[in-house]
């Protein structure tokens, strides 16, 4: 897959799971392969995906080997990519895809805020 292939897909029937924030608690919401906002596919397995979480949106893979690897979109890019290519699943997958993939998100959201 080439950079040139990248969509990105905004889930309309996306359904945002309950978060919590207290002083001194944060529980997560509930996440799973189909919890996402935004998704650019990198693969035909895997994809890198956007969603809400707490008060922003975070990026990371939507397959994962460790679960809750993600980092919110404000964060640069390439540190996003260094904090969840471990999660990337198949070698094939190149660092510039995941970066591409990524910056669509991160242009979206931004636009979206800016509203």
């Amino acid at each position: 897959m080439g950079v040139s292939e990248l969509t990105l897909e905004i889930n309309g029937k996306f359904q945002r799971a309950d978060d919590f924030v207290a002083p001194g608690v944060i529980i997560t919401p509930p996440l799973d392969e189909d919890y996402w906002l935004f998704r650019v596919k990198v693969s035909d397995k895997q994809a890198i995906v956007g969603f809400p979480k707490f008060s922003t949106i975070g990026i990371g893979f939507q397959q994962e080997e460790d679960w809750n690897t993600n980092l919110p979109y404000r964060v640069p890019a390439d540190e996003i990519l260094r904090h969840i290519v471990h999660n990337k699943g198949d070698p094939e997958i190149s660092d510039a895809i995941c970066l591409e993939a990524i910056t669509l998100i991160q242009g979206m959201v931004a636009q979206i805020m800016q509203q």
